[in-house]
């Protein structure tokens, strides 16, 4: 089932006085009917002023999801936490990004789930390169969703991902589904 989103990357990456317009941006998309939104402790301050907007106008109506980024394993763990406290103590999906360390931030985001503060668990990768070892990931039954680059210029996923998804049931989120903005622009 399709689900409209917004991503966080440079959006709501601000401080300070841009904060207010850019939780306007959230409440319209909220009003709009978005209720995927995808950030990253990469992404700036984009987790902190998405946490505080959901606050304002709706945090039980949106579908958090976030990723964790870091081979450091004291660094994950602060990040995951800060990430939780942003977002209600809870966020829906959890992703370990570009498969960095993901055994061990895979076996933390999976206690968080038996907690019940994760819902659910994720991984994602931006390279073709890297597609192989997604695939096997994948094929752990560690993962419920994978986050690959898909638009209509990037379809490489098509040919192995996506069905390979779609045969283990898993979710699927589209990176860059825009191309970072280069598709709107032509």
């Amino acid at each position: 089932v399709p689900v409209v989103g917004l991503g966080t990357w440079q959006v709501l990456d601000v401080r300070g006085r841009e904060e207010q317009a850019r939780h306007e941006v959230v409440r319209a998309a909220l009003e709009e009917g978005a209720e995927l939104f995808d950030s990253s402790p990469m992404y700036g301050e984009a987790e902190r002023v998405l946490g505080d907007a959901l606050n304002k106008y709706g945090r039980e109506r949106a579908i958090v999801a976030t990723k964790v980024w870091t081979s450091n394993d004291g660094e994950a763990g602060r990040q995951i936490e800060r990430s939780l406290d942003y977002f209600g103590g809870r966020v829906e999906l959890y992703q370990v990004h570009n498969l960095v360390a993901v055994e061990r931030r895979l076996d933390a985001l999976h206690r968080l789930k038996d907690e019940g503060r994760v819902r659910c668990v994720g991984a994602t990768h931006y390279s073709r390169a890297a597609f192989g070892d997604l695939a096997s990931v994948m094929q752990s039954g560690r993962v419920d969703f994978v986050q690959v680059p898909y638009n209509a210029a990037e379809t490489s996923v098509k040919e192995e991902l996506l069905p390979l998804a779609e045969e283990l049931g898993l979710g699927v989120i589209a990176m860059v589904p825009l191309g970072s903005g280069r598709l709107v622009r032509r």
